[in-house]
């Protein structure tokens, strides 16, 4: 047995290699557990106990020199690499996967990005609302339905306190703090119990914009959301705007986008009309200039709010809402060239 640790020691001192599965191939023969070292320590055990006094040691040794081989082996491949990169900047990078942006985030910066041309800012707040930013000021009445637990996510033990239901409670607290003119919008992520299906979900984003200012009309809204659809979605979408209600602007709209009825997918997400809905919109009702503090005998507004992830489902032609909250790999990597 010595004289065979004795060759396997010269066998390891002398092998040498720059390739990562050879190095692997070397430690499965040595290391393994069916390799070199394994079946010494088997005949190891057979030995009469003079013979493992001598014995151990120099297999101890060769355990170890060979994991110490590898090792070295290993690092040397890896400072030879760095070296190379650091002399030889054109040489391409090491990486096995390229990261990507989530389609949600590629739309909200897209969005910001076509709103902060004409001169909005971003403004931001807390996820989690008190009733006044989320609902009173707004002009929710106590009877009104999303004040219920079925429509609304509340904070156990506190009925004052809920998952905000949109991000128009931000634009309150903007109204509250800033003089007009006013000119924001307010990415966020906003919760409401519904129920899950391909085109809605119980989780979801919006990008509430509001512009308050002396003579604003409903004629600057249709302009407006006229050029935000055109930037995001090409310059011969066409559009519509539908009557509606919310309580926190009068008059009220819905706005649509023609996604088209080209296949099967196109009728379900619109369920047979083509027309999408993309963002509910109007003028800022009087009362709720008034509950911040805004005179409304001289200043007028309207806001609006696109739901992201339908953007998303149109601008990436996907077909239900609920692969965007999966985070499937497989899905994810199809944006890795959307950096």
């Amino acid at each position: 047995m010595k004289s065979k640790i004795e060759e396997y020691l010269k066998e390891i001192e002398n092998y040498t290699s720059d390739k990562l599965s050879d190095i692997e191939q070397f430690r499965i023969k040595f290391l393994g557990k069916k390799g070199i070292v394994t079946a010494l320590f088997e005949d190891f055990r057979s030995l009469e106990k003079e013979q493992k006094k001598a014995m151990g040691k120099p297999l101890n040794e060769l355990k170890n020199r060979a994991s110490q081989k590898i090792e070295e082996l290993k690092a040397t491949i890896s400072g030879e690499r760095r070296v190379n990169f650091e002399k030889d900047l054109t040489l391409p990078a090491n990486f096995d996967f390229q990261g990507s942006r989530h389609p949600v985030s590629l739309v909200i910066n897209r969005i910001i990005s076509i709103f902060e041309k004409i001169g909005f800012d971003v403004s931001e707040g807390p996820e989690i609302e008190d009733d006044w930013h989320n609902f009173t000021s707004l002009n929710f009445p106590e009877e009104h339905p999303a004040r219920d637990m079925q429509d609304t996510f509340f904070v156990q033990k506190d009925p004052d306190w809920a998952l905000r239901t949109h991000t128009s409670s931000v634009q309150i607290r903007v109204m509250e703090n800033q003089e007009p003119p006013i000119r924001t919008i307010s990415p966020g992520r906003v919760f409401r119990n519904e129920a899950i299906s391909a085109r809605s979900h119980c989780i979801f984003h919006q990008v509430e914009g509001l512009y308050i200012d002396k003579g604003v009309s409903f004629a600057d809204l249709k302009e407006t959301l006229l050029y935000f659809a055109r930037e995001l979605f090409g310059k011969d979408i066409k559009i519509r705007l539908r009557p509606s209600y919310f309580p926190f602007t009068e008059p009220s709209a819905e706005m649509d986008v023609y996604w088209g009825l080209n296949n099967e997918r196109d009728y379900r997400m619109t369920k047979g009309t083509g027309w999408l809905e993309v963002l509910g919109c109007g003028m800022v009702d009087p009362q709720v200039l008034e509950n911040c503090g805004i005179d409304p005998n001289v200043y007028s507004g309207f806001a609006f709010g696109p739901g992201v992830e339908r953007t998303a489902l149109h601008r990436f032609q996907m077909s239900d809402i609920r692969l965007l909250f999966e985070n499937d790999k497989r899905m994810l990597k199809q944006f890795s060239s959307a950096l």
